[in-house]
């Protein structure tokens, strides 16, 4: 899993809580001063920068996503 992030964000400091509390393992990509990261967060976001994005390993992704959508999509609910 790589999960789009940057510092400032809390959306991104909550998603990332969540997946710590609950032991789960990931990429962490800071896409300030991140060129190509940038890019890949607006070309899978349908040309929106939104953060956190991310890309579970079956390939799907959540933007933005709350906790409990992140429970749903990893079975933790």
């Amino acid at each position: 899993m790589i999960v789009y992030s940057t510092n400032w964000c809390g959306d991104c400091r909550r998603s990332k809580r969540f997946l710590d509390r609950h032991g789960i393992q990931y990429e962490l990509i800071d896409i300030d001063g991140n060129r190509e990261a940038a890019s890949e967060v607006v070309r899978l976001n349908g040309g929106r920068r939104t953060i956190p994005t991310i890309v579970f390993d079956d390939g799907s992704v959540l933007a933005e996503p709350s906790d409990r959508q992140l429970a749903e999509k990893l079975g933790l609910d």
